[in-house]
Parts: C-alpha cells; sequence; structure tokens
C-alpha cells in the first residue's frame, strides 16, 4: 500500500510540477514574470487569515463534486452528472431553507439532508438505467444534468423568485446559511462555512466505506468485474444503484454547501462549473478520497489566488485555468509517467 501511495503520489505531483512549468511558459510568452506571476498567485489564497478562509470556501464543493467522482471511478462507473446533482441539491436545500421557519440547528439538519436525498435521487435513475437496461451511465448522466439545468429554471421563477429579478431566488436567511458568526469571524470575513467540516467528514467516511467494509469490497467488485462478482454471491445491479445513488449524494451536498454556504441564493440558467471540475479533482486525486481532497485545496487555491495574480502583475486570470487544465492533461497521461517512474526504480535498483 505504501510503495502504491508513493507512486500515486508521484505521479500527482510531477503533473502538477509539469503543469506549473506550462504556465510560467505563457506567462512569458505574453511579456510577464513567471515568478512575480506566481508568488501572487499563491499569495492570493494565502497571504492572509482571510484569503485562507477563502480558499477553503473555493475548494468545499470541489471536495465533494471529486470525492463524488473519484467514488463512482472506484466501483467502475464514470459519473458525468456532478454538475445536475450538485444543482439539484443546491435547489432541495435553497427550497426547504426559505419554506421552513425553524431553529437554525434543525433546519440546517434538514436542509442538508434534503440536498443529499435530492442528489442521490438523481445518481439513482442513471444507476437504474445501467443496471436494469444497461444504458451506459455518461449518456444518463448527462441527460440528468440538462433535467436539473431545466428544472431550477421552471421551479426558480414559479415558487422562489426574487424580490427583483426572475433570473435568482430569494436570498435565504441568516438561520438558513451554513454560515456562522464564529467561523466567519475565526477567519476574518471569509466565505468559510460549516460546509468544509460536513466535507472532511464524507472524505472519512467515504474512505473507511471503500477500504474497511464490506459494502465497500461489494462495490469495489462490480466495478472491477461484474459478472464474477455476481458468480460470487454479489448482487451487481443493487451494487450499481447504490454507488450511483451515493456518488450523487456526494454531490447533492455539495451543492448545499455552495448554494446555502457559500452563495446566498441559486440563479437560473447555470450548470456549476464545480461539478466538472470534480472530473479534474478526482484524476488529479487518483481517485483517492485523501487524494481528492489534496487536489481540490490545490485548485481551490488557483481559483482563489487568480484575480489577486491578475491585480498586482496583469496576468489574465485565464492562465490560471489554463495551468488547471495543463495539469489535468498530464493527470490524464498518467501512464506514460508511471511507465518512467518504474523504469527509473528499476535503473536505481539495477545500479545497487
Amino acid at each position: 500500500m505504501k510503495r502504491y501511495f508513493s507512486k500515486e503520489l508521484v505521479i500527482a505531483l510531477t503533473a502538477v510540477v509539469l503543469g506549473l512549468l506550462a504556465g510560467a511558459i505563457l506567462m512569458v510568452l505574453i511579456g510577464n514574470n513567471p515568478f512575480s506571476g506566481y508568488i501572487y498567485l499563491f499569495r492570493g489564497g494565502l497571504m492572509s487569515i482571510e484569503r485562507v478562509g477563502n480558499t477553503l470556501a473555493t475548494a468545499t464543493p470541489l471536495i465533494l463534486t471529486g470525492l463524488s467522482v473519484a467514488f463512482a471511478f472506484r466501483t467502475g462507473l464514470f459519473n458525468i452528472g456532478a454538475a445536475g446533482q450538485m444543482l439539484i441539491g443546491g435547489l432541495c436545500a435553497t427550497a426547504v431553507g426559505l419554506t421552513l421557519v425553524l431553529p437554525k440547528p434543525l433546519l440546517l439538519t434538514l436542509m442538508v439532508a434534503a440536498a443529499i436525498l435530492g442528489g442521490a435521487v438523481w445518481g439513482f435513475v442513471p444507476g437504474l438505467l445501467k443496471a436494469k437496461f444497461n444504458v451506459h451511465e455518461v449518456v444518463a448522466t448527462i441527460m440528468m444534468n440538462w433535467i436539473s439545468y431545466w428544472t431550477v429554471y421552471y421551479v426558480v421563477p414559479a415558487y422562489y423568485k426574487g424580490a427583483y429579478l426572475e433570473t435568482e431566488s430569494r436570498k435565504i436567511s441568516e438561520a438558513a446559511s451554513l454560515k456562522v458568526h464564529w467561523l466567519t469571524d475565526m477567519f476574518r470575513g471569509s466565505y468559510v462555512n460549516l460546509g468544509f467540516f460536513l466535507a472532511v467528514i464524507s472524505v472519512i467516511i467515504i474512505a473507511f466505506v471503500l477500504n474497511r467494509t464490506t459494502l465497500g469490497y461489494e462495490l469495489k467488485a462490480v466495478g472491477f468485474n461484474r459478472h464474477a462478482a455476481e458468480h460470487a454471491g454479489i448482487g451487481a445491479n443493487r451494487n450499481i444503484i447504490m454507488a450511483m445513488m451515493i456518488a450523487g449524494a456526494l454531490s447533492g451536498l455539495g451543492g448545499a454547501t455552495f448554494y446555502v454556504g457559500y452563495a446566498s441564493n441559486i440563479q437560473i440558467g447555470i450548470l456549476p462549473t464545480q461539478g466538472f471540475d470534480g472530473i479534474a479533482v478526482a484524476l488529479l486525486g487518483s481517485n483517492s478520497p485523501w487524494g481528492v481532497f489534496g487536489a481540490a485545496i490545490f485548485f481551490g487555491l488557483l481559483h482563489s489566488g487568480k484575480g489577486f495574480m491578475n491585480a498586482m502583475t496583469n496576468i489574465p486570470p485565464e492562465i490560471a485555468d489554463t495551468i488547471i487544465a495543463t495539469i489535468i492533461y498530464f493527470a490524464a497521461t498518467s501512464i506514460l509517467i508511471e511507465r518512467n517512474w518504474d523504469k527509473l526504480k528499476k535503473k536505481v535498483g539495477g545500479a545497487k
């Protein structure tokens, strides 16, 4: 396990270094100093306790959508529907927050439960189609993305319309927000909220389920070889549906942390980019729960710091997005890095 982890870590770090190197080359080509660019990029996310809080807040939904995609990968499925699951989870949490008047602890519990349930339902449909009719989950989850998009497009103006704009819902009350005063004050007014703790708890739970439980073993067994799992007495259809529901629930929770944590309302006409960025986070994190956590924090840092880099150096913020895209590219070609890593180890071992 240690050997496997070290290889995965080397591959991820190599992808990051190559991505940063490509970003430096782009900065040079447009006439900027890459050293000052990176200094301001990372300072933008870390230079103060407030900016650290904003980095954590930006990373929070990425942790959960990345965890969703990674969990599906580990069970042999490809969840492209994290954006739609996140959107429907945010809608469910917002609807509960705008409808009920309850003490904050109880209201937040119901909102989080609604988001998890909404995401799980959105995962159940492609899981059922995959299990019963062998409909590829990529097609089914993309379909569910657009169903959630148009559902929000109709429901928000019809039932939760804002005071001045039909394109967004009413703002949630303080009692319905995952922001809490003690946490906001601790991070000097940043956007960090209770969603970050929910994300950390989710990472711990998923890591435990995958590596320490019978359920995790059965889910991974079905993902590795469905027919062999069935011969061993494992219910493949049930586990496929379960895997997609858990993946959907994680993305739905990510929607709650974003729409009633980072933001204070939900807008129509937008599929959250965090759902698609979750694929990149899972890829860089090698589909490991703790790898996903680290990758999400890193991407959150880049997203949080790019505005400060632009303000201080006039380097376009799109450079940070290009760096992320390049890192994803190198992570996707990790098989080449892995082969070279194995060759290097053999040479070192032979030299000894």
